[in-house]
C-alpha cells in the first residue's frame, strides 16, 4: 500500500511494572479500514508513558515509509494527546526527548491529527503492546 496519501494509525504502549518490561504496538490502516501493517515490539525496561510515545514514533515512522502524506493518529493515552496539543506541559526531561521526536516527525507530513480514544476502542493495539511487553 505504498504512497497512500492518508493513513490511520492506532498505537499503544504497555509496561509491566511501570517501569518494567515494556512493549509497543501499532496498526496502520487505509481510511477504508484496510490493514496496511501491524507490529509489536519489545522495547526493554521503560515506563508506560515512554512506551506510549515510542509506539507513536514507530507508527509515524512506518507511515512515512508507506508514503503517507496525512496521518490520523488514535491513542488511549490522554497524557500524550494533551501534551502534543499543548494543553499539558511536558515536565519530564525523559519524555521531552520523545515529545520533540514526535514534533519533528509531524513536520514530515502535510497534516497530522492526534485523537484520544478509549481503551475499548483500541483493543488490537493494546493487545499487541501487551504481547510485546511479555516478550
Amino acid at each position: 500500500m505504498k504512497d497512500s496519501p492518508t493513513i490511520v494509525l492506532y498505537t499503544d504502549g504497555a509496561s509491566l511494572g511501570n517501569p518494567g518490561k515494556a512493549g509497543v504496538g501499532f496498526i496502520l490502516y487505509t481510511p477504508q479500514h484496510q490493514l496496511i501493517k501491524k507490529e509489536a515490539k519489545f522495547i526493554g525496561t521503560a515506563t508506560n508513558n515512554v512506551a506510549e510515545y515510542l509506539a507513536l514514533i514507530y507508527g509515524m515512522q512506518q507511515a512515512l515509509r508507506e508514503g503517507a502524506k496525512e496521518l490520523i493518529c488514535y491513542t488511549d493515552s490522554e497524557l500524550l494527546v494533551n501534551q502534543l496539543a499543548g494543553k499539558y506541559k511536558v515536565r519530564s526531561k525523559n519524555l521531552l526527548l520523545f515529545y520533540n521526536q514526535v514534533k519533528h516527525l509531524e513536520t514530515l507530513f502535510d497534516r497530522v491529527r492526534f485523537s484520544y480514544i478509549s481503551r475499548d476502542n483500541n483493543i488490537e493495539a493494546d493487545r499487541l503492546a501487551k504481547k510485546a511487553a511479555r516478550g
